[in-house]
């Protein structure tokens, strides 16, 4: 019998030792572990793999990755292990169309807030609360929030270091005050309620330990339901991500209302997103009615100033 989470450790020391990161893999591999010793099973078997990929509420590219997950992982388990089996790569096809972003209104994001703010416990009401609203108006990707350290958070300042994530770059987060002082008064409250300190993380779990991906993701969709926030049709549902893709849409619109060179600042945008070049902060800029209005208009405009 292979000790699975033994497995999994040593594939992913094989795999980082090349260069990978596999954040999500090592996430994603620890709850499949979990499932399999849940009913039992000595190995991996395709029946479980699937099984297991497609319990979640998503669509069939999210399920696909998942089982493409599992079947790396498989490869690496069946040199040690003959009876394990490695599930076929076209057996959860992927949809090739992408997902519609849900924006997010200012509204929305307020109601998801004061949704969590009616958790069970008072650290979950204040953590959720705090963390929602920074994901709005920065634009984090959900793993830099649940990987940022106390030290990460510069109070002079005013500013957030997110180290090396996506494309191995770090980079520095100027903040709004008044996001500052949200910060601050969610410090105060952690550090009454959860004392001493259980490890670095800035944001805290019940027991006081960093919070885990898929418990956010649980809650985050049990908020949207208890709000509720209504998807715009089957293919744009509310996602914590798409968070990132709101505050990408509401810089441009602001920037035209502010009428300013927007072409110019789009660098700015996709170094303050974390990403390599413009071309990467495209995917998360959605042909919004206001967004293709006040486009037009400036089009208009500079073709009037034309000789």
């Amino acid at each position: 019998m292979t000790d699975l989470r033994q497995a999994v450790t040593d594939y992913l020391v094989t795999r980082r030792a090349l260069g990978f990161k596999l954040t999500r893999s090592e996430r994603l591999l620890g709850d499949f572990v979990r499932y399999l010793e849940g009913t039992g099973a000595a190995t991996i078997t395709t029946a479980h793999a699937v099984a297991w990929a497609t319990q979640v509420d998503g669509g069939a590219t999210w399920k696909a990755d998942r089982l493409s997950v599992v079947r790396q992982w498989a490869r690496y388990v069946r040199a040690l292990d003959p009876a394990a089996e490695v599930p076929p790569a076209d057996l959860l096809p992927r949809d090739g169309r992408r997902a519609t972003p849900f924006l997010y209104t200012e509204a929305d994001v307020r109601a998801l807030m004061r949704a969590a703010g009616q958790l069970h416990s008072r650290i979950r009401q204040t953590t959720y609360a705090t963390l929602i609203g920074l994901l709005a108006v920065t634009g984090m990707r959900i793993g830099e929030a649940l990987r940022l350290d106390r030290d990460d958070v510069d109070w002079q300042t005013g500013a957030l270091t997110i180290h090396k994530t996506k494309f191995d770059k770090s980079r520095w987060l100027v903040l709004h005050p008044t996001t500052v002082t949200a910060l601050h008064r969610y410090a105060q409250q952690r550090d009454r309620l959860i004392a001493p300190p259980r490890g670095p993380s800035f944001f805290v779990s019940q027991a006081g330990t960093r919070l885990r991906y898929d418990n956010v993701q649980w809650t985050f969709g049990r908020l949207v339901r208890q709000v509720p926030l209504v998807p715009d049709g089957p293919r744009s549902r509310p996602r914590l991500h798409d968070l990132r893709h709101t505050f990408a849409v509401q810089t441009l619109l602001d920037w035209y209302r502010q009428e300013v060179d927007v072409a110019a600042r789009l660098p700015i945008l996709s170094t303050y997103l974390g990403h390599t070049t413009p071309r990467d902060t495209y995917w998360y800029l959605s042909a919004t009615p206001d967004l293709l209005r006040l486009a037009a208009h400036r089009l208009e405009h500079l073709g009037r100033d034309r000789p």
